[in-house]
């Protein structure tokens, strides 16, 4: 059932998406939404932290050590999913508080 808070909550959220400066660091981000500079600055540190990943596992394979290749290609694929594990329970998170009764 759709209550008044759930409209305003949505509403809230669309405002905030509307204003981000930086939508392509969301991937990066533990957040849902970017909503102060610190989390810019990590989301930033975290993209950073992939992009060297990503060309450590590159090195690696030149040099032909595929076996740090496979683990620094799998560390870069972690990064994400987790990130996104994070993102979600925070999610989840949110949308139990606002079913808590207001008396409480």
């Amino acid at each position: 059932m759709i209550t008044r808070s759930k409209l305003v909550e949505q509403l809230r959220d669309y405002q905030i998406r509307s204003h981000h400066k930086c939508p392509a660091l969301t991937v990066f981000s533990h957040k849902p939404h970017l909503t102060s500079w610190v989390d810019v600055a990590v989301a930033s540190l975290l993209a950073f932290l992939f992009c060297v990943l990503l060309v450590s596992s590159y090195v690696s394979l030149y040099f032909r050590y595929f076996w740090l290749s496979f683990v620094i290609i799998c560390l870069g694929v972690l990064l994400p999913i987790q990130l996104r594990s994070s993102r979600q329970t925070l999610a989840r998170k949110r949308d139990r508080r606002l079913l808590l009764p207001l008396s409480m």
